[in-house]
């Protein structure tokens, strides 16, 4: 362990932030468990930048009414496989997450369900709810819009957000297939960890706001994402926006607004879920022993001395799971300083 970080017990972290939300927050019981449970969850996987790093912004934004902490999910629109729901500028976090459970009940009436989400704001990792699908046996795919802070090389304005997509399968194993991908060279919260370390990023990851090339965290952050493979990721990221945020009638481009540099305004994130049952193709015995197959093939495949061994997307969290649910979670010495802070608050201690 760093001497600049102190390892939290999994279910200590989740009460207290919990707590936190409850308490200085203002948000109902089950409300403040759900969000502490995804952001503690977050970090379990060793996705930090989208743990409870983010917690004092919410709690901000919670306290000067940018994000209202008692929403009322509703459906606005329903036909055939299609549901729209809006998110009553919630946490995304309790959009996302009724989202995907309605994806998923109506997937098991009718084999694929597709549920949008508007007025919401970020709901975190995109794994947290493709994942409940998986953990149906279905299939899951989560998507959502950002504000624009994704450019292009030499560009002095962000075009399109980094707009994470997660998609996740059942394998019948240990963990399922669990892709999650922001769509620039990396996700904005390693530049908040990075930051927060004092550490440089490589050359790649983002610009200043001049669109310049850049290795300093805090000038990336306050200026623009780079694309992941450049015109793929770019294209991708249009795709996403399109998909959540356009055709559901909810905001899209620069009519959404970053949680950081709009921190009292709503950002009128929108969401996406789908759910599809692979039961409807084929059999329960004949799909697991068809992703036996697969994950079998990839995990034989010869590498050569010294190289890296391949992992199945979601191996690595279920690996980092597992080492910090026995030893803790590791937070940076600054997150340990902010949350304890905001527990003094309120006078709860981690």
């Amino acid at each position: 362990m760093s001497e600049n970080e102190t390892r939290i017990p999994h279910e200590a972290l989740t009460r207290f932030v919990g707590e936190l939300f409850e308490i200085a927050g203002g948000c109902p019981a089950t409300d403040a468990a759900t969000i502490a449970e995804c952001l503690v969850q977050t970090n379990l996987w060793g996705i930090d930048g989208h743990g409870v790093i983010r917690v004092p912004i919410y709690l901000e934004r919670f306290r000067n009414g940018a994000m209202n902490n008692r929403p009322t999910v509703e459906t606005l629109r329903s036909r055939g496989g299609l549901e729209l729901l809006d998110g009553d500028n919630g946490a995304g976090y309790i959009a996302a997450r009724a989202a995907m459970e309605r994806a998923i009940e109506r997937a098991g009436e009718q084999a694929v369900a597709a549920v949008g989400i508007i007025n919401s704001n970020h709901c975190g990792a995109t794994a947290l709810y493709a994942r409940m699908a998986a953990e149906a046996g279905m299939v899951g795919i989560a998507m959502t819009n950002v504000a624009p802070n994704m450019s292009m090389p030499g560009v002095r304005k962000p075009i399109t957000g980094n707009n994470p997509i997660a998609v996740a399968v059942p394998t019948f194993g240990e963990f399922p297939f669990s892709l999650d991908i922001s769509l620039s060279a990396v996700a904005g919260g390693k530049l908040i960890v990075a930051a927060k370390n004092g550490e440089d990023i490589p050359l790649g990851w983002a610009t200043d706001r001049d669109g310049n090339p850049t290795t300093d965290a805090q000038a990336g952050f306050e200026g623009f994402l780079l694309p992941v493979g450049g015109h793929k990721g770019f294209g991708l990221s249009l795709m996403v926006d399109i998909l959540c945020g356009v055709i559901t009638g909810g905001a899209f481009q620069d009519h959404l607004k970053g949680m950081y540099k709009y921190p009292q305004d709503p950002s009128a994130t929108a969401h996406l879920m789908i759910a599809l049952d692979p039961l409807a193709w084929l059999g329960r015995d004949q799909l697991k022993a068809r992703m036996a197959e697969f994950v079998s093939t990839l995990k034989s495949t010869p590498v050569n001395p010294g190289a890296a061994e391949i992992l199945l997307p979601g191996e690595l969290e279920y690996r980092t799971e597992s080492e910090r649910r026995a030893g803790g979670i590791p937070l940076p010495a600054a997150v340990y300083e902010d949350l304890t802070r905001l527990g003094n608050e309120i006078d709860r201690s981690i």
